[in-house]
């Protein structure tokens, strides 16, 4: 059988989505949506068609730019997990130097469009979050447990650019949506973190507490981030800027992950590991649909 031409139709098409998978398009999807959410609740549920356009636009792509360069800087990392190796650069389907600069230019061009056509705060905000996920977290991964507590924060960066966007400024209702994005994230790392524990540990991961065989730590650790979801979660009620629906419905998404996490702290095993991963992934969706459904009007 001939070999497919390296300029042909077929093996473009393979190359583009090899650059697709590369920007983490689901992750790139649910930063979005956290920037757009926020910036919603910031202008009280009337942004500018236009801003929200650009905020959305522009966060996208300096989101798939560092995402993608993180695919990079650790290919030779992925190539011995089981679950990345089949990620573009450890597979072979794109080379490394021309997956760098094409990642290097999607991140400046997001910090550029956003600069320009939203803001130089919400810009700077997008640079810190690839900084510290870049220079702090990615480093951090194969040293200290530390790691885990450092990467929330510029997976939480966003919910800050969404309201700067709308609002120029940093205020009390940011922070609000940034620590409730922030408590989130713990969770939900630490129960991937045991179910891929194996996988970590044959490339020297260190995102679970150490010497915690059991699992006892960091279902405590779940527990605690939880806990503090649940109260923080109200604050937006609490500040004028979501009613009474959303204020029962994160009331009751705060128990049910409380739950799930207890559960997972009395016996930790990959089951009670995937019901806090898997409660993760329904409860910020739904929490931010009812900020949108609930966002109140006049302040």
């Amino acid at each position: 059988m001939d070999r497919l031409s390296p300029s042909s139709p077929a093996v473009g098409l393979a190359r583009l989505v090899a650059y697709y998978e590369l920007t983490k398009p689901g992750i790139v999807a649910y930063i979005v949506i956290t920037a757009g959410v926020s910036a919603w609740v910031a202008s009280r549920g009337h942004p500018s068609a236009l801003l929200m356009l650009h905020t959305v636009v522009g966060t996208g792509l300096a989101t798939a730019g560092a995402l993608a360069l993180n695919q990079y800087v650790e290919r030779e990392v992925d190539a011995h997990m089981r679950r990345t190796r089949d990620r573009p650069i450890p597979s072979g389907r794109l080379d490394a130097a021309p997956a760098a600069v094409f990642s290097a230019a999607l991140l400046a061009a997001g910090l550029t469009y956003l600069a320009f056509l939203v803001g130089w705060l919400p810009a700077g905000i997008a640079a810190a979050s690839a900084f510290a996920y870049h220079a702090i977290y990615t480093p951090l991964k194969s040293r200290s447990y530390l790691a885990t507590l450092a990467g929330g924060v510029p997976g939480a960066l966003p919910a800050l650019i969404g309201w700067t966007a709308a609002r120029g400024s940093l205020e009390l209702g940011g922070f609000a949506l940034f620590a409730i994005a922030y408590l989130w994230q713990l969770p939900h790392v630490l129960g991937l973190s045991w179910i891929l524990r194996k996988d970590y540990e044959r490339v020297g991961f260190k995102l679970s507490p150490p010497h915690d065989d059991s699992g006892r730590v960091i279902g405590l650790h779940m527990v605690l981030a939880t806990s503090a979801l649940l109260p923080v979660s109200l604050v937006p009620t609490l500040l004028g800027y979501t009613g009474a629906l959303y204020f029962g419905g994160a009331f009751l998404l705060g128990i049910a992950f409380l739950g799930a996490s207890f559960g997972a702290a009395r016996r930790l095993t990959d089951v009670s590991a995937r019901r806090v991963f898997f409660g993760s992934l329904l409860y910020h969706p739904l929490l931010l649909g009812l900020m949108l459904l609930n966002t109140v009007p006049h302040g």
